[in-house]
This record gives C-alpha cells, sequence and structure tokens, in this order.
C-alpha cells in the first residue's frame, strides 16, 4: 500500500499535515508492507528536508499512489481520478459551496475518506484538530479581551512556536475581576480549558458563578443540559437534550447578565435552540463584552457571529442595536473572533497530534481487513457513486 502525503493547494494556505516526518517513520517501521512518498510543499509546517533526513522519499509522484493525504478541500482541477483520498470536504453537512467539489469527486471516480466522519462503532470521532482549535481560540479570546480594552497586546499566535509558548504569553497578564464563560466539554472546550487552567484561573460551579462576586477573575465551564432546559419543566439532561432537541429552549441568558468573555467551544446540532439570538444581545442585561466563538456557525446559535473572521484579520465588532458589523473598539460593539481554521496557527502540535491518532486508529485497517470497519464508515463515495452511509447527499449533490 502506497500511500501519498499531498501538497496543500487551498487559499489561504494551511501549513498543517495529516503525518510529520516521525509518525511516517512509525508506518513504515510498523508495516512492512507501507510505502510513503511526500509531495514537495514550500508551505508545509515540516520541510521537505526533514522528511529527507527521516529517509521518506520526497517527489512529485501523486500519481503513483493508491492513497493520498490531506487535510483541506483539494481543488477540482487537482484531483487525481481513481485514487483514494482523505480529507476535511466540507460536504456532510451539505455545505452549498463544496457541492460541485463532492460532485467533481463522484464524476472522477474517487474514493473520498473524510476526517469528520472517521469513527468507532459508538459514532464518536477518531481524529480531529478540535484540541488545538479550543487552545487557540481561547488564547485568541484573550488576546481580542486585551485590544478590546487596551489592557495589554499579545503577540498573534500564528507568531509563536507551540502551545507552551502561548502559555508563556498568557500566564504574563494581569486581568481584571471579569468572569469567563466556557460551553462544550468535548474535544474544542477541553482544549480551551487547558489554557485556562495553565493561566492558574479559579474554576467556580454554576451557581457560584451566577450568584457570587469576585475579588479575581474565575471562569466557569458548563455544557448543553446547564445551557437548555425542557420547555415542558420537566428535568434534562444530556443525554436527552441529544436525542430530542426540539423540546428544549435556550437557558443562556442567565449565564449572560454575569458573563464579560464567553468562549463557545460546544457542539450545535441540527434541531437545538440557539444560545441566544441578535433580540437577546438587544437586552440591556446582556453583559458579553467579548465573544470567542470557536465553534463558528454563522447567523447560528451564537448571534454575534455574523461571518467567519481570518488569520489576518482576526477580530469584528458586532453592534447589537443595529445588527452590523463595526469597528471592534466601538463602545457599543461586542468584540468577536470567529476565525474558522484555528489549528493552522499552530500547526506543528496540530498536525503532531492529528498524527498520532491516525496512526492509531486509521493506518492499521489498511492492513487488518478493516477489523473494525473505520475505513467502511468513512468511505462516502466508491465507484462514481454515494455509499449507502451518505445517500442523504443524493439531492444535494444533483443541486436539488
Amino acid at each position: 500500500m502506497k500511500f501519498g502525503i499531498i501538497k496543500e493547494r487551498k487559499t489561504p494556505p494551511d501549513r498543517r499535515v495529516v503525518l510529520s516526518p516521525k509518525a511516517c517513520q512509525k508506518v513504515l517501521s510498523n508495516h512492512p508492507k507501507a510505502e510513503i512518498i511526500v509531495e514537495p510543499s514550500p508551505i508545509r509546517v515540516f520541510k521537505d528536508e526533514e522528511y529527507k533526513e527521516a529517509n521518506i522519499r520526497v517527489a512529485p509522484k501523486m500519481k503513483d499512489c493508491d492513497v493520498l493525504l490531506g487535510v483541506k478541500e483539494v481543488p477540482i482541477r487537482s484531483l487525481i481520478p481513481h485514487k483514494k483520498y482523505f480529507f476535511f470536504s466540507h460536504t456532510i453537512k451539505k455545505q452549498p459551496y463544496n457541492r460541485k467539489l463532492l460532485k467533481a469527486i463522484l464524476d472522477k471516480k474517487i474514493e473520498l475518506y473524510d476526517h469528520e466522519v472517521i469513527t468507532n462503532e459508538r459514532e464518536q470521532r477518531l481524529v480531529a484538530f478540535g484540541r488545538y482549535a479550543g487552545i487557540v481560540g481561547a488564547y485568541n479570546g484573550f488576546r481580542t479581551y486585551g485590544l478590546k480594552f487596551g489592557l495589554f497586546k499579545l503577540p498573534k499566535a500564528e507568531t509563536l512556536t507551540d502551545q507552551q509558548a502561548l502559555i508563556s504569553e498568557l500566564v504574563k497578564l494581569k486581568l481584571p475581576n471579569i468572569k469567563i464563560l466556557l460551553t462544550g466539554r468535548g474535544r474544542v472546550g477541553s482544549g480551551a480549558r487547558e489554557m485556562l487552567d495553565a493561566m492558574n484561573l479559579r474554576k467556580v460551579t454554576v451557581t457560584e458563578y451566577l450568584e457570587e462576586n469576585f475579588k479575581e477573575p474565575v471562569y466557569c465551564q458548563i455544557d448543553a443540559s446547564e445551557y437548555n432546559k425542557r420547555k415542558d419543566g420537566i428535568r434534562g439532561n444530556k443525554t436527552d437534550f441529544f436525542a430530542n432537541p426540539q423540546e428544549y429552549q435556550s437557558n443562556f441568558l442567565r449565564f449572560a447578565k454575569v458573563t464579560d468573555f464567553y468562549i463557545a467551544g460546544h457542539f450545535y446540532g441540527d434541531g437545538a435552540p440557539y444560545l441566544f439570538t441578535r433580540k437577546d444581545a438587544k437586552s440591556p442585561e446582556f453583559k458579553i463584552q467579548v465573544v470567542a466563538d470557536i465553534s463558528c456557525d454563522i447567523d447560528g446559535p451564537v448571534a454575534t457571529t455574523i461571518r467567519p473572521s481570518t488569520i489576518a484579520k482576526p477580530i469584528y465588532g458586532y453592534h447589537p442595536p443595529t445588527e452590523k458589523e463595526v469597528n471592534f473598539k466601538n463602545k457599543s460593539a461586542i468584540a468577536v473572533m470567529a476565525v474558522d481554521n484555528l489549528p493552522c496557527e499552530l500547526p506543528r502540535d496540530a498536525s503532531l497530534g492529528f498524527g498520532e491518532a491516525f496512526l492509531k486508529y486509521v493506518i492499521p485497517a489498511f492492513f487488518n481487513g478493516d477489523a473494525d470497519g473505520v475505513l467502511e464508515r468513512a468511505r462516502m463515495t466508491k465507484n462514481g457513486k454515494l455509499t449507502k452511509r451518505y445517500q442523504y447527499l443524493k439531492n444535494y449533490v444533483n443541486g436539488k
């Protein structure tokens, strides 16, 4: 089995990679029948020379490979017919902007495996960059807070080498006695919490957060069962919420009334209520002044996120009275950080973490007959057709 690590061609460029030089060495060591070719790239976080020094072949011979590994979407013009591809296609939610990409994949009879649907038997994701989105998102949130109020100027995350470098900057900060709210306990929420804990910020309970005042900055981490409540008044729980989201309504405003800085690291599913609406943000009781929206669902559950921002220009202002974008330093504006490709700012750490999971869960499946069904669940297309699991995308592909 010959694997090819493709050059990332999407704009803006992404420096991440599925397998680092050391990860490639482990693949070859653990699987004698495996071969790897790395396509030359001037932007990849691991240089071509680093692969060569690890005795990994670097050559523009992707047509000779069986399986091609990438991170972001491959431009249609660069797709090689009849190959197996791994990358984030951003099509499983019927994203309009990538419909033509999925159609081209079918037309070229490409076998597509999407990183986002590499799961175990319980439908839990096995490989993801979420932790690193949380790490960078929390850092960027504090950077936004400092710039919004002129308190401090943190360097951009992309100029720093790794997570520890981000932490080294954060621990220098002297924060006012603010309340910080973090939603989500998954990979993203856990990554953000790592940063809050590294700053030695005090974590408080929901009751303490809602009812008490503090002489120091504090944070509270909550999940869906705490910012939603059943419409019928019956006590709900997280399991019931995910099974019956239509039976719930948001209970987020009780937090918004006492929160200064909000980090959104939750997962938002179809049918779930919005955390807060544009109408909610207009309330005099709505106290949030800075939002770091790591989840970044546009015009969705976090009403202040009206567009994604970029690594180059990560912050914009949302003006609740007019529901328009303004300068984030405007006194009436909520400062919003909504970069939708945060792990790109920490490409080396993110690539190393992703590669470890890919080595553990995906590579073995090519050599053990896919014993755990990992490949079968992630395979979206085969022989020019959608696989059974992804037939729901048929009308989407056809433009209906």
